[in-house]
């Protein structure tokens, strides 16, 4: 019995001095007898893409331009959802290199979509709030939103010396999350949009297994940080799941009175 607990004794001894033992030491053991080679590896190598021209605001090599400026590429790209599910044209107005939201429903206006579906995604995207009459406040002043997969809308809004809720302000989570600074440039000067959104993944009983993220840059300037999105955007309500795969990018039509704002150089590397 003497003997156990001696042993016994020395076990816990050795146990508190390895504990008091200094971190550094310990860590330094695991690469005992390693080389710097052996931590390495060096394939498969990353695709190579090449940046896009800063002079001239071009895409990345592996970007998928989806509006350069020009009629083509809005009727190539783009449609006009309906109310009964079909797609017509896009006719929103396009001159100067620029595309300006048509509220024009009577002629062809109202949200446009895109063609193509995506899953995660680098989305690029510069718009203009025009010049315009005090009048227009809050939430009547350059309304318009990029809805990701249709589903999850990040708000464009004049936020330039106008004050709103601020879950609806410029870069937020439209009715979720709102921004966490206003970077906003005087109207009339273009605003620049990198959104990076990660996809949900969907359990088999149509709840989330992963809600979507989203990270939103706007001019240069962090609004919102790998920042989780509850559900879909809700003019009144609450966020609701709905399951759904890839979907496409859409630009809200806003139905109020003010002037409507301008979009280009719309850009998505899919991820």
């Amino acid at each position: 019995m003497k003997k156990l607990i001696v042993l016994s004794l020395a076990a816990m001894v050795c146990g508190v001095a390895n504990a008091q033992q200094p971190q550094q030491e310990r860590n330094d053991k695991i690469g005992v007898g390693m080389t710097p080679v052996m931590s390495e590896y060096w394939s498969p190598q990353p695709k190579v893409v090449t940046p896009g021209n800063q002079a001239t605001a071009s895409a990345p090599s592996d970007a998928i331009v989806l509006f350069d400026g020009t009629e083509k590429s809005l009727t190539d790209n783009w449609v006009t959802p309906q109310r009964d599910g079909s797609t017509a044209p896009a006719k929103w107005i396009v001159k100067d290199g620029v595309m300006t939201v048509n509220k024009d429903y009577r002629n062809g206006g109202g949200d446009i979509k895109t063609k193509q579906e995506f899953g995660s995604f680098q989305l690029h995207i510069e718009w203009c709030v025009p010049e315009m009459d005090a009048k227009f406040t809050s939430q009547i002043r350059g309304n318009s939103g990029v809805y990701l997969q249709n589903m999850y809308e990040v708000q464009i809004l004049d936020c330039y010396n106008n004050e709103t809720y601020v879950n609806g302000m410029t870069g937020s989570l439209y009715k979720q999350t709102p921004p966490l600074v206003n970077a906003m440039r005087k109207p009339g000067e273009w605003q620049v949009y990198d959104i990076i959104y990660s996809a949900p993944v969907f359990n088999a009983d149509g709840t989330y297994k992963v809600h979507p993220y989203v990270t939103v840059i706007h001019n240069g300037v962090v609004l919102q940080n790998h920042t989780e999105i509850w559900g879909t955007t809700e003019y009144i309500g609450w966020p609701q799941t709905k399951v759904h795969g890839d979907g496409p990018i859409l630009l809200q039509c806003h139905g109020d009175p003010s002037p409507g704002i301008s979009f280009r150089n719309i850009w998505i590397r899919k991820m």
